[in-house]
């Protein structure tokens, strides 16, 4: 009988939408066989005797924010092979104009992970946008775009992609364990 996987879903988040979105994967990795710990990033985060890290964040201004980070150098450091990345930012692209944005977050995003870092997948995820405190501008801005505030979670792209990991995570030899 093989081993039930040890996962880590790690978070960062401003609102909460993101840690919705951790405690979500967590539970459909837990449906799908997977022995999960799930928590805020931070020095705290064990990641010893784990066989995968999920970490994910929340984005500002085109970055993760810095707790989220800070786990990604820990992990990368680690030597961890298993690590899927999940951003939650602005809602998803429904046109050619927000998919390219989208894509340019992404990219910008992962510009700002450890050198040499690959994660095995990364996934932009919509969150709840709240226009409270933005300028006239921005909300302008964010109107040009298609968008509205709202939450913009998909929660079946979440079950989806956490889905599919379970399943690698269930059929793939598990590696070694970093210690």
């Amino acid at each position: 009988m093989a081993p039930v996987p040890r996962v880590v879903v790690t978070y960062a988040t401003a609102a909460g939408s993101t840690a919705g979105i951790a405690e979500r994967i967590a539970s459909v990795l837990r449906d799908g066989g997977c022995d999960v710990a799930c928590g805020p990033a931070g020095p705290a985060v064990e990641l010893e005797q784990v066989d995968a890290v999920v970490v994910g964040s929340a984005v500002h201004d085109m970055a993760w924010l810095s707790a989220a980070l800070d786990v990604l150098r820990r992990v990368a450091a680690s030597g961890h092979r298993s690590v899927w990345c999940f951003s939650v930012g602005a809602p998803m692209p429904r046109g050619r104009f927000t998919r390219f944005l989208a894509a340019r977050e992404v990219e910008r995003v992962e510009r700002g992970f450890p050198t040499g870092f690959r994660a095995r997948e990364h996934h932009l995820f919509g969150g709840i946008v709240e226009m409270r405190g933005v300028p006239l501008w921005g909300r302008l801005l964010y109107r040009l775009t298609g968008a509205r505030p709202g939450d913009h979670r998909d929660w079946a792209a979440v079950e989806a992609w956490s889905t599919r990991i379970a399943a690698q995570l269930q059929t793939a030899p598990t590696p070694p364990r970093p210690s």
